[in-house]
């Protein structure tokens, strides 16, 4: 299996391509198939992966067009490692817990192209090769919100595929300049960014580079105040659409910053801690109190998430192990978490054809199972201790505490705000008295629903109770990305903020060596 990562990134697409001629009465056992497959090659690699070692591993690299240093280079480590079973895994749930459709044969081969896509993001070592998956990712999608969506469809996508295709452009022209910038010192092009990681560039060069790649990479997230395409993806877009959009496709643009903007722009991305930690908290504290008011349950859910992106935010701005590791896990709390939820609306929404709070109340007494494991995901997304959302936040929250008390003050009220908003929907969804006929004759979760949610749920109290095994490998490699970042440090500024045990030096190319 020396090429495990080729194959994870293109036997779903594979799959898809074979699944036209599949008949359309076998396409969902087909594709759940497909994706158990997939999952399963992805804890192969979870198994084979050396946890003491912090650097790139699976690595393969076949030149494709040498004269412009173009590769296919791909790689993992400990933080993409996770990020890639969390794709296989919510994909491979989405899929199995997913309601009779419309056109299901092209819903399920359109999901393998998107998983395709997804994990060629997180494997990606060449900027050309990951802007392409990048870019990629954006059309599948774009196809089930607009296909399968609700009445504002079509609104909805092109905000989506506008926003996303505007800043990714301007990405594209940050990668260019970093590569011709490389070719000026080196006399060669390259587009592996491990190759860029060895140079340092001047602090001017380092703002607008980081500047480039954090609106392709903010816009993804969503960060305030790019936000404004979330609510109508959310809201328009079929369930699996929303479980694949909150799970994995907003980590993409926190994994960029990971990948990218921290490595390669350390003096920048120091002196920006401030106006991204101001941004993050708009995010936390501004969007729970619109959660809050929301009387749509699935909108209630995607305002949770953009304010929970704000807490993985700060953690990855916090410049120490602790918050850049709690970030890190925070990403697989929240895909999983968030994830759930939106399914559980689904589910509910497939019922009742409603998804509005005031419709419901006292569903606990004819769907017991459903309102068990809402609970359990509510209690998680609040960051409840022995849960999976305690220990990202904890660590966040942790790690920025040394960067600026009052501030995670601040950011700590979106423990409070969720607890608010989140426990609102419980208790008129599922308590008080079941007056409304409609509901009456609800049925709880079937065999297909119920099992597609237990995994989850026992992710979520297994990785509460016990998250070593996840996050040994991640602070590996984040330890590993901060001593980079130390020795790389041009500024005195960065060099204090940086929080890590010292070195050996990296090998670097200074932009004055030539």
């Amino acid at each position: 299996m020396d090429n495990i990562l080729s194959v994870l990134v293109f036997f779903p697409a594979i799959a898809g391509l074979l699944g036209f001629v599949v008949n359309k009465n076998s396409i969902r056992t087909y594709g759940i198939a497909v994706t158990v497959i997939v999952f399963l090659l992805s804890l192969w690699l979870w198994f084979s992966f050396d946890m003491s070692n912090a650097g790139m591993q699976f690595v393969e690299m076949i030149p494709l067009i040498p004269d412009m240093g173009i590769s296919y280079y791909l790689g993992v480590d400990g933080i993409s490692l996770f990020i890639i079973i969390l794709t296989t895994l919510m994909t491979m749930i989405g899929m199995a817990s997913m309601g009779e459709t419309k056109n299901i044969k092209n819903m399920i081969i359109t999901l393998l192209f998107l998983e395709m896509t997804m994990i060629g993001v997180f494997v990606a070592l060449d900027a050309i090769i990951f802007y392409l998956f990048w870019e990629l990712s954006l059309v599948p999608m774009l196809y089930i919100i607009g296909a399968w969506g609700g009445p504002l469809r079509i609104y909805a996508s092109i905000k989506f595929f506008l926003y996303t295709f505007t800043g990714s452009l301007i990405m594209l022209v940050g990668m260019l300049f970093v590569a011709y910038t490389y070719h000026n010192v080196t006399g060669v092009w390259s587009f592996a960014i491990t190759d860029w990681y060895a140079l340092v560039l001047p602090i001017e060069y380092q703002l607008w580079l980081f500047a480039a790649f954090f609106i392709g990479f903010a816009i993804k997230v969503p960060m305030f105040p790019f936000h404004t395409w979330i609510p109508y993806a959310h809201g328009q877009a079929p369930t699996i659409g929303s479980v694949i959009l909150a799970a994995v496709l907003l980590k993409m643009g926190t994994y960029g910053f990971v990948r990218f903007s921290l490595p390669m722009f350390p003096d920048a991305s120091v002196m920006a801690i401030t106006p991204i930690a101001v941004l993050s908290l708009i995010m936390v504290v501004y969007t729970a109190m619109i959660a809050y008011a929301q009387k749509d349950m699935k909108q209630v859910i995607a305002y949770s998430s953009v304010s929970h992106m704000g807490i993985i935010m700060l953690g990855l701005f916090a410049m120490n192990a602790e918050g850049l590791s709690g970030s890190v896990f925070q990403m697989l709390s929240h895909g999983i978490v968030s994830g759930a939820l939106f399914m559980l609306v689904g589910m509910i929404y497939e019922r009742r054809h409603t998804k509005l709070i005031s419709e419901f109340g006292g569903l606990t007494a004819v769907m017991p199972k459903f309102a068990i494991i809402f609970g359990v995901m509510l209690m998680a997304s609040v960051g409840l201790p022995l849960t999976i959302g305690f220990v990202g936040e904890f660590l966040v929250l942790l790690g920025f505490y040394k960067v600026s008390p009052v501030m995670t003050i601040i950011a700590g009220t979106s423990i409070i705000l969720g607890a608010v908003y989140m426990l609102r929907v419980m208790k008129f969804v599922f308590f008080g008295p079941l007056e409304k006929e409609e509901n009456k004759k609800l049925k709880d979760l079937n065999a297909r629903e119920t099992w597609s949610l237990i995994p989850l749920v026992a992710i979520v109290i297994w990785l509460g109770v016990y998250p070593k095994p996840v996050l040994t490998p991640i602070d590996n490699s984040v330890n590993a990305l901060l001593t980079f970042m130390d020795e790389k440090a041009i500024t005195k500024e960065a060099k204090d903020m940086i929080i890590v045990a010292k070195s050996t030096n990296p090998s670097k190319l200074n932009m004055g060596d030539k």
